[in-house]
Formats: structure tokens, C-alpha cells, sequence
């Protein structure tokens, strides 16, 4: 019998009492103190929570402060120390419900809601019992895809958690976090791998594209046609054919969103490629690259160039592909601080190698080959990734699964 099973057996022999989240403690709602009142935020030395701080399961800092005159004229809200935050609108619903432990007293966005524990349940306990129950908690709160997605406060508000006695929640919230700690330790060093592989093959493939100084370099509106891509997301169909070309498709390889061929605004034909023109600071899409390698097959979406060689017999299709993904002139637009947004003449000013053929079809079959093996041993380590995060996951579940009491 393990210690949980043990406390359990002592404790509750007849199940575990289930509370809708309303009860079990006090909740505080967001407010966004108006930008056009410079005493709500200058000088401001009060953490302001907004979704886009909702990335890990526990929140370490803000990067926006408001004044206390704020909370003074009740434009926003103090939140305890030791809170669960939750977001309730945002776009991100429309994948997963964010729920983070809160250590420091904050306000919040208006699109967000809160929760101190009352006395009696583990901070700890609830916050990994919140985040389990995420995805049935976003299914029972029904939610809205409006212009915004939202969830309903009733919803949220009604939904049942198990509340066992304290030592089992203590039990439970140590157990849980030394399994999740491992589990973050496990994913930073497989992350590193895989990052470390990804820098080895550009640094080879930018050993490989070190052609010889007598080679003519020339620009690529010289040699290419260039088209923006029209946006598509109205047209997404689950029963669509043509695959949609965006950023994440071209940086992952993952082809999640489709359109009826009917639809396709930006047909991507063989010979093409695709080009991210848009991503956020220090990310991984910016200006990767796609070869198009059949007819009707594929559809470029909003925030995707297609670039076309004029004369194939002159600049190669699949050199034109290596030459440009990720090339580091257009890597240079990227501050690290906004949003990048490559414009037309940015990536038809960029300067290109343009040897004989026989040279460039050489330069692309070894990068052919360095590129398999790169992807071969990324698959292998986001497999192992995936793997973990389900068994992290399926022992979670097992742990916060109880008998609820009868009434």
C-alpha cells in the first residue's frame, strides 16, 4: 500500500468530498485601469497580470506595473499572495485553459479571474488539481467562440474539484511537485539536445553554402518571382484536402489546418517555396523555409511569401529553398524585443551565391542528407519529449482521481 493509499484508508475509507471551485475560497476579479490615465501607470511598481504572462504553471514576474492611484480609484483590483490565476478570455482558449500559481500580490487584466484557497486547502494541492482538470474545466465552463474566445463565470465557478483532508493534500502537493520538478529537469536537458542539434546542422549547412569567392552573388529579385500569401482562416475545413502553409506548419512540419480546393486563395504549385514573414522576438519560424514538391497539394496563408525561380536551368528550385531558409540577412531584422515583419523588398534584396548547377545541385544533396539525419534525430528527441509529458501527465491524473463521498 502506498503512503497515499495509506492516508486515504485513515482519512476518508468512504471517498473524498468534491466542492465547486465558488467555495473554495474567495475569488477577485481583473480590471485594465485606463491608458489614458498616465497616474494609473507611471511610475508603477505593482505587478499587472495579463494572459500573455500565463505561460508556466507557476508565474515568477510580470513585465507591466500599474500606480497605486490604480487600486486607490478601484480602476483595478489587489490580489493575495498565494492566489491561482485563471485566464477567461483570450484567444488561447480556444486550445487549452491556462491556470498558474500566483506567489506575489498582483492585479490583473480584466480578462482574467482569481482564487485565494480559504483555510484548510493546500495553495499547492489546488493549483496542480486546477491544472489537471484544465481541459474539463474549459468543456464544463462552455465556452464562447466569439471575435474573443471566453468562457462563462458560472461555469467556471460551479465546476467540482475533489477536496480531501489536509494531510492528504499536503501528501499529494509534495509528491506532485517533485514528479513535476524531475519532469522539468527531464524537458530543459532534452530541449538543450535538440536545440544543440539544430545549431549543428545550420552550422554545417552554413559550412556546405561556403561557396568559393568566384562565385557570382546576386540579388533575389534578379532571379525570383515573389508572392504574398492571402489569409484563409475563414475557409478552414476539417474536411478541406489542401494543407494550409503557416508559420507553425513550416517550422514544425505539422499540417493541422486544411481548406476545400474551391477555397485555396494562394495556390502553392511544385518548385515553390514558402517563406515565414512574420514571427515573434528570438523565434524559431522567422524565415524558415518549405519546399513545395506537388500541385495541388498545398495553399500559402497570411504571413507566407512564395518564392518562384524564373529559370530553373539558371537558380534551382531546392538551392533556392537551402539558400534562403533561415538566412541570416533576414535573421538581422529580428531585435529580439518586437514582432518581426519581413516586407517584399527585405527578402528580394538579399544577397545570394549563384553558381553553376552541377554546383548547385551537389550543394543540395548533401544538405538533403545533413537535413535527414537532423530530422531523424529531432523526431527521435520531440518522441521522447511527448513521451514524457503523457507519463507525467497519466500519473497526475492517477494521483487527484478519488471516490467521491455519497451525499
Amino acid at each position: 500500500m502506498s503512503e497515499i493509499d495509506r492516508l486515504i484508508a485513515e482519512h476518508c475509507p468512504d471517498g473524498v468530498e468534491f466542492e465547486p471551485l465558488r467555495d473554495v475560497g474567495t475569488w477577485y476579479g481583473g480590471g485594465t485601469p485606463s491608458k489614458s490615465r498616465p497616474e494609473y501607470w507611471q511610475d508603477g511598481t505593482i505587478p499587472w497580470l495579463s494572459p500573455k504572462d500565463m505561460t508556466t504553471g507557476t508565474l515568477s514576474a510580470t513585465e507591466d506595473r500599474i500606480a497605486s492611484a490604480a487600486i486607490e480609484s478601484s480602476a483595478a483590483k489587489l490580489v493575495p499572495a498565494g492566489s491561482i490565476a485563471f485566464v477567461v478570455r483570450s484567444n488561447v482558449l480556444r486550445r487549452r485553459l491556462p491556470v498558474a500559481l500566483v506567489p506575489f500580490a498582483t492585479t490583473m487584466n480584466q480578462d482574467m479571474r482569481a482564487v485565494k484557497p480559504r483555510d484548510g486547502i493546500d495553495l499547492d494541492y489546488l493549483a496542480q488539481v486546477c491544472r489537471a482538470k484544465s481541459d474539463s474545466i474549459l468543456a464544463s465552463a462552455g465556452r464562447t467562440d466569439g471575435s474573443m474566445a471566453a468562457i462563462r463565470g458560472p461555469g467556471l465557478l460551479e465546476f467540482k474539484v475533489p477536496v480531501p483532508p489536509p494531510p492528504i493534500q499536503h501528501a499529494l502537493a509534495e509528491m506532485l511537485g517533485k514528479i513535476e520538478r524531475l519532469q522539468v529537469e527531464l524537458e530543459a536537458e532534452l530541449e538543450a539536445e535538440l536545440e544543440a542539434r539544430t545549431r549543428q546542422y545550420e552550422h554545417y549547412r552554413d559550412q556546405v553554402l561556403r561557396l568559393s569567392s568566384s562565385v557570382p552573388i546576386g540579388r533575389v529579385r534578379d532571379f525570383v518571382d515573389f508572392s504574398n500569401a492571402r489569409a484563409h482562416e475563414k475557409f478552414v475545413d476539417p474536411a478541406g484536402t489542401i494543407a494550409l502553409m503557416t508559420a507553425r506548419f513550416i517550422s514544425r512540419g505539422e499540417a493541422n489546418r486544411f481548406v476545400r480546393p474551391e477555397d485555396v486563395r494562394t495556390p502553392a504549385y511544385e518548385g515553390d517555396v514558402a517563406l515565414v514573414m512574420s514571427d515573434l522576438p528570438n523565434g524559431k519560424a522567422l524565415a524558415k523555409t518549405f519546399y513545395v514538391d506537388s500541385d495541388n497539394t498545398y495553399a500559402a496563408n497570411q504571413r507566407v511569401c512564395l518564392l518562384r525561380s524564373r529559370d530553373p536551368s539558371v537558380l534551382l528550385p531546392r538551392f533556392l529553398h537551402r539558400v534562403m531558409d533561415r538566412n541570416p540577412q533576414l535573421l538581422a531584422y529580428n531585435n529580439g524585443m518586437d514582432q518581426t515583419h519581413l516586407k517584399k523588398d527585405d527578402i528580394l534584396e538579399v544577397r545570394i551565391p549563384v553558381p553553376p548547377t552541377e554546383d548547385q545541385e551537389r550543394v543540395v544533396a548533401i544538405l538533403d542528407r545533413l537535413d535527414s539525419v537532423s530530422v531523424e534525430l529531432a523526431g527521435g528527441i520531440a518522441s521522447e519529449l511527448s513521451a514524457r509529458r503523457k507519463q507525467y501527465k497519466y500519473y497526475r491524473d492517477k494521483l487527484l482521481t478519488f471516490e467521491e463521498r455519497a451525499a
